[in-house]
């Protein structure tokens, strides 16, 4: 911090290159938290991904044990409540992005993520 004289009277401040001194600590800080944090929040997105997918499942497998057969939609796990709503795909932040894989006799047997691309293990979205 550095006094200056303007007019007779005492100033107190920084100056430009302490200024650019601690703005340049600040950034650096920021580059080694940011890709930690980007990181957490993709491990975030796909923990609930696969605890959304386990719940889908679940809802089918109990329709499957109630009526013999696999539901025709899911929506029809809404209105039967087997699920209060359809879970939202985290990775895609849309409810109507599900894809099912049909079962033998017609109707969901299998549900997996629309999102494209792949987690942090590699793996695609589409396998889980």
């Amino acid at each position: 911090m550095v006094f200056h004289t303007i007019n007779g009277k005492s100033r107190r401040g920084f100056t430009l290159i302490e200024l650019l001194v601690v703005m340049t600590i600040v950034g650096l800080l920021l580059s080694i938290v940011a890709p930690g944090y980007v990181k957490q929040t993709d491990r975030a997105r796909e923990t609930v991904l696969r605890h959304n997918l386990q719940t889908l499942r679940v809802a089918i497998d109990d329709y499957r044990a109630d009526h013999g057969t696999a539901p025709p939609s899911l929506d029809v796990l809404v209105t039967q409540r087997y699920l209060r709503e359809v879970p939202v795909d985290p990775i895609t932040g849309k409810r109507d992005t599900w894809r099912s894989d049909a079962a033998d006799g017609g109707g969901v047997g299998d549900i997996h993520s629309g999102a494209p691309g792949a987690g942090t293990d590699g793996s695609k979205y589409a396998q889980w």
